[in-house]
């Protein structure tokens, strides 16, 4: 009787970590792929509709879904972070308080980290320093994805 019940015990506490393995694998998967979407876009617009120039050099949200495509245009510089005290102020957990500094320089847009723990990506790769970004750029601070745009 008590194999029996070791066994039971055992398909109790293993089937659930099976389940949780696999749903967070799909996730990770999933994330890819929206990745992969937006860096395969082409930096201009092919649908037939024709963006109006504002200016210089500005920063449109691609994720989260609920604030894709509000355009930030950037004045002077612009502190991204999860506290309201922040320019652009995100609720994510992966983003400091004071994550990163975007800067315009006459129209020339860069960033810098400012010291965040999980780090701020342009293009995939980690920003060290200072970074200039160019139109079509993609930003990544925490779980936020920006794209430079004009």
């Amino acid at each position: 009787m008590t194999n029996l019940l070791a066994t039971t015990n055992y398909a109790a506490i293993v089937r659930p970590l099976q389940v949780l393995v696999i749903v967070v694998a799909v996730l990770f998967l999933l994330r890819v792929l929206r990745v992969a979407q937006v860096q395969a876009r082409p930096t201009e617009d092919q649908g037939g509709r024709r963006r109006r120039w504002r200016g210089g050099l500005a920063l449109e949200i691609l994720e989260p879904e609920e604030r894709s495509g509000e355009r930030v245009d950037v004045e002077g510089a612009l502190l991204i972070g999860r506290s309201p005290d922040c320019d652009l102020s995100v609720l994510d957990t992966y983003i400091s308080s004071r994550h990163a500094r975007v800067t315009n320089d006459d129209g020339d847009l860069s960033i810098e980290d400012l010291g965040s723990t999980n780090g701020t990506y342009v293009n995939e790769e980690l920003v060290r320093g200072r970074v200039h970004l160019a139109k079509g750029d993609i930003v990544q601070v925490g779980g936020v994805l920006l794209e430079v745009v004009r």
